[in-house]
């Protein structure tokens, strides 16, 4: 493995996604809302990539960098672009209220930037590790990387495909719209979205960790583990379903439907 290489790209890196998380803090304050670090977290990832294919152009890594920016790009901007559209004239998104107890206007940016800012970026500097990979190693096996492609596009297909089914029910007219979304892929899984971010991270592994060699593939693997774990356990799925077990008929729905990975919902009694 090129060590050198690996800690160049990995140092700029770091140092873009730090810059996004002070303008973030900065956009917090202003709009005393928390939540825009989620339009952060995709465009951060996009930032990494294209820092991995500008800098990995000084390297001896191949084109496959520029594979690798693309389909962030395709990931990130889309999960950017749907969170800023999805949070216009609303508020903080009661996860964030219930981890710092408040907006930043009444408990401080200081608890948003040590409970959230500095997490969310070391996280997305952390799980971009493979995308790193991809701008500084050589590509050993190209049928990996292809093989990644397509479980980042299963992965796509759930988050978009997902979301726009449950836009779709939100923009039902109230005397039309069931008490809790379950059609579509949401009959399978109770976050068909968050499984679909976890299969782009396999997938960016696959492309950009496990085909650069072993060894990449190992230093780069907790990256997709850590991204599985905040999607199911820490800011995802089940801080979500601390409020949505609040809603009628969903306790019903969460009996019946997988949390995370898509299967048949359980048959009644």
């Amino acid at each position: 493995m090129a060590w050198s290489d690996f800690l160049l790209v990995a140092g700029w890196a770091f140092l873009a996604v730090a810059v996004l998380m002070v303008a973030t803090t900065i956009w917090a304050k202003a709009v005393d809302r928390v939540s825009v670090v989620d339009v952060s977290w995709g465009v951060g990832f996009v930032l990494v990539a294209s820092v991995a294919a500008v800098v990995g152009g000084a390297t001896e890594a191949d084109s496959r960098r520029w594979l690798m920016l693309a389909i962030v790009a395709v990931w990130g901007g889309r999960l950017a672009f749907h969170i800023a559209r999805r949070s216009v004239g609303h508020g903080e998104d009661p996860r964030y209220t219930a981890m710092l107890g408040g907006t930043p206007s009444q408990v401080g940016i200081g608890p948003a930037i040590r409970r959230v800012f500095a997490i969310q970026g070391i996280a997305i500097w952390f799980v971009s590790l493979p995308v790193i990979a991809s701008g500084s190693q050589p590509t050993q096996w190209w049928v990996v990387v292809w093989a990644g492609v397509l479980v980042w596009l299963l992965g796509m297909v759930f988050e978009s495909v997902g979301d726009a089914q449950l836009a779709a029910y939100k923009s039902l007219p109230k005397e039309q719209k069931p008490p809790v979304m379950q059609t579509g892929l949401w009959r399978y899984t109770r976050h068909p979205n968050y499984f679909g971010d976890a299969c782009v991270a396999w997938g960016l592994w696959l492309v950009g960790g496990l085909a650069s060699g072993w060894v990449p593939a190992l230093v780069t693997v907790l990256a997709p583990v850590a991204m599985t774990y905040f999607l199911v356990f820490a800011t995802g799925a089940r801080l979500l379903e601390r409020t949505m077990m609040e809603r009628p008929g969903y306790p019903e729905y969460a009996a019946r439907t997988s949390m995370f990975l898509p299967l048949p919902p359980k048959r009644a009694g």
